[in-house]
């Protein structure tokens, strides 16, 4: 009888070594199944891809422990350990786009090229990037991009613009689905009050685009483009609240309108409604904020496929800062001081492609800005409106790539400044033409051409050249040479010009800046053979400026002085930045960029003011599956930049340090529908009054009531102002919001 239980056992254990099973599950993407992912087992020859379902399947499996990893290109790679003992084992992915370099971009040509085949740089950023560091607005998010830096201008009421390379602000044109709706009075605006769930992704081009794009693109661009509203999910809704007090959400939903269009609508409303002065100068530290946009985009199916979508978006923001103790009744007064900027704002945008054989597009869009606002006792009352319209024939033969179009933009700027007596109304009609000659698959030339008439300045011609060589799959060089030039109005984009706290000198009629740019860029991509990636990209720059237009703080204290320098300024630079997918979870990035901007006049040159020597950014993520838990690490740092002082007895530091803003986030997503996130921003409590007496001058005194001049108009040192400062909130470099906690939720409904 043991006999026979022993001879059993032996052939039970014999058939359970030989039992075959199976592994099998679904893959996923944003809560949607995806179709045709990879998915095999390390180290053996087993694997499989996904069906249109999202659904695998790997049979005849032995007992043991497995490593299964799932791939699919433009995402990150993710691996996981089953373990099989007594029977079938199902597991689901659920894959995270990466900063992939096949994404379809538009903005370095004006047409839909993957990324790696474009010969203009562009760097792009999804969602999954603006998920990492919530913010509520895309200006905020911008802080970690190598080489951009959102500065605001004022201590009070934190106006502010993007700086790309060091240029600043007004060299940055902003885009909202490839339309130049947004200029210098606008550029926060256009940055804010766009949901980040309607966003598709953030293309960003460093250096003068001026020959596509026209005045301001001469510094970069940035392209925010919105999603499909047939890529949308059905219902969206994302909120978070702060420990200062914000509240921020968006909402969005989607629908379709019989047979041939889908609807997209989101909003997004925030909130700041809680004065706070923690260096104790009686002034807010950040300013106060009340405001709303609601964006519309609507999607229609044609025949043949041809594109027809337009969209809108309305703004408004009432946004306040001062002393702690300022309320309405006091606006425009001279018994509290106070900033206050009521903001109504909107904008259309279109594409529709002609019914006819060739590829031709109108694209359009009107922009409508009224600024109602008051600094102090001075008003500042002004209207942009901005109509613009192109026509673009995109032609392919067997080795030529043609873009030509025709352009035709109307500016109508007025205030109630003494710059401007008469409103300043221009429409300037443009050509441009360019060419991409694929020579081979290895080598491209892109010759690019724009003729712009102006009739305040007569005739402007910007040309540029694109090479792009690929001698392998994995690397990629690519030169780009070209000119820009910008038309300016200052009240548009000098904050520190309204304050009152200086007089403005316009010294003479002021031409147009040109720039002559040369940029060289190298990107390698290097697989290892345990599964991680690297990207390396890396960049250098050499911008030449003539006619440039530098606002002089120095001659006089007490002044701002415009003219065209007589001389040259100069922006040169080397950035690099480096991806790396580890596999298990974990990705990071690093990046960093030097740069020297200055100008030279007189013989003499000087380091321009507010602009940081060097800079970098970085994240680091880890997604540990089995809590479903996702940490994000991100930061940035700063050198020292010059900052505008008062006179040789302004007590505050010249120069500031090197600074830092760093933020953590922790996000749960074990639900299909929802997902939790908090953390805590800027976790090493920086500000910029740390080693300062003082950042706002005479912040007892905002009216200047107390302060002697001599018959020069220069102040004296008196015993109530021993420094000779005036009233001056612009020395300010950045962000005065100390660590806070955040607290978030998500919501999507497919």
């Amino acid at each position: 009888m043991r006999l026979i239980v022993l001879l059993f056992i032996l052939i039970t254990s014999k058939l359970l070594a030989q039992s075959k099973y199976s592994l099998k599950g679904q893959v996923f993407s944003e809560g949607q199944p995806l179709p045709y992912a990879n998915i095999y087992i390390e180290n053996t020859t087993k694997g499989t891809v996904t069906d249109e379902n999202g659904t695998f399947l790997i049979s005849n499996l032995e007992a043991g422990k497995y490593s299964v990893v799932a791939s699919f290109t433009g995402f990150i790679v993710q691996k996981r350990t089953v373990k099989i003992s007594d029977g079938d084992v199902t597991i689901n992915f659920n894959l995270s786009q990466s900063a992939s370099l096949n994404e379809v971009i538009i903005t370095g040509t004006l047409k839909p090229v993957s990324r790696l085949e474009s010969p203009v740089p562009v760097e792009v950023y999804s969602p999954t990037f603006l998920k990492k560091n919530p913010t509520p607005n895309i200006f905020e998010a911008l802080q970690n991009v190598n080489g951009v830096r959102p500065q605001l201008n004022c201590n009070v009421c934190n106006a502010g613009d993007i700086h790309i390379n060091g240029l600043e602000g007004p060299y940055t044109l902003v885009m909202i689905d490839g339309m130049p709706i947004v200029s210098g009075l606008s550029t926060v605006y256009g940055l804010s009050g766009i949901p980040n769930s309607l966003i598709e992704q953030v293309e960003i081009v460093k250096g003068p685009a001026s020959s596509l794009y026209g005045s301001e693109a001469v510094g970069g661009l940035i392209n925010i483009i919105t999603k499909l509203p047939e890529n949308a999910p059905r219902f969206f809704a994302d909120g978070f609240v702060s420990g200062w007090g914000e509240v921020n959400l968006d909402v969005g939903l989607k629908s379709r309108i019989g047979k041939k269009a889908t609807v997209l609508f989101g909003a997004n409303y925030f909130n700041y409604n809680n004065p706070i002065d923690n260096n104790n100068d009686n002034f807010t530290d950040v300013t106060l904020q009340d405001r709303i946009s609601i964006f519309q985009k609507w999607d229609f199916k044609r025949a043949n496929n041809r594109k027809f979508s337009i969209a809108g978006r309305y703004f408004y923001e009432d946004r306040w800062g001062g002393e702690m103790h300022w309320n309405p009744s006091y606006r425009g007064g001279n018994e509290v001081y106070g900033e206050s900027i009521y903001t109504s704002r909107f904008e259309i945008l279109g594409n529709y492609q002609l019914p006819i054989t060739e590829k031709v597009n109108f694209q359009f869009s009107y922009s409508d800005h009224d600024q109602n606002s008051v600094y102090g006792d001075t008003p500042y009352l002004a209207q942009q409106r901005i109509g613009f319209g192109q026509l673009i024939w995109d032609k392919k033969t067997s080795k030529h790539d043609l873009l030509i179009g025709t352009s035709l933009r109307y500016n109508y700027y007025n205030d109630n400044t003494t710059a401007t007596l008469n409103a300043d109304e221009v429409t300037i009609p443009s050509l441009f033409i360019q060419d991409e000659i694929g020579f081979t698959k290895k080598q491209s030339l892109l010759l690019g051409m724009r003729y712009d008439y102006d009739s305040r300045h007569g005739n402007i011609f910007t040309p540029r050249i694109a090479y792009r060589f690929k001698p392998t799959e994995d690397d990629i060089i690519r030169l780009n040479a070209g000119t820009g030039f910008r038309v300016v109005n200052l009240f548009t984009e000098e904050h520190a010009a309204l304050t009152g706290a200086r007089d403005v000198i316009i010294e003479e009629t002021l031409d147009p800046e040109e720039s002559y740019n040369i940029n060289i860029n190298y990107l390698k991509k290097l697989y290892l053979k345990n599964g991680m990636l690297f990207t390396f990209d890396t960049s250098a720059w050499y911008t030449y400026f003539t006619n440039a237009i530098i606002p002089d703080y120095d001659t006089n204290p007490n002044q701002i002085i415009y003219d065209n320098l007589d001389g040259y300024s100069t922006s040169t630079g080397l950035s690099f930045n480096i991806d790396a997918i580890f596999g298990s979870g974990i990705s990071a990035s690093i990046g960093g960029t030097y740069q020297d901007v200055s100008q030279t006049e007189n013989g003499e040159t000087k380091k321009q003011i507010l602009t940081e020597r060097f800079s970098g950014v970085w994240s680091f993520t880890y997604k540990h599956y089995p809590t479903h838990l996702t940490l994000d690490y991100t930061g940035n740092i700063y050198g020292p930049m010059r900052l505008p002082l008062l006179g040789e007895l302004d007590p505050r530091q010249e120069y500031s340090p090197t600074w830092s803003i760093q933020n953590i986030q922790l996000t749960y997503d074990k639900f299909d529908d929802f997902e939790i996130y908090g953390g805590v921003k800027n976790l090493l409590n920086w500000t910029p009054n740390k080693g300062n007496p003082f950042i706002i001058a005479r912040a007892n005194d905002p009216f200047d009531e107390n302060i002697q001049f001599d018959f020069e108009g220069n102040v004296i040192p008196t015993a109530d102002n021993p420094y000779a400062l005036t009233f001056d909130p612009s020395y300010v470099y950045g962000p005065n919001q100390g660590a806070r906690l955040f607290l978030g939720l998500r919501y999507k409904l497919n």
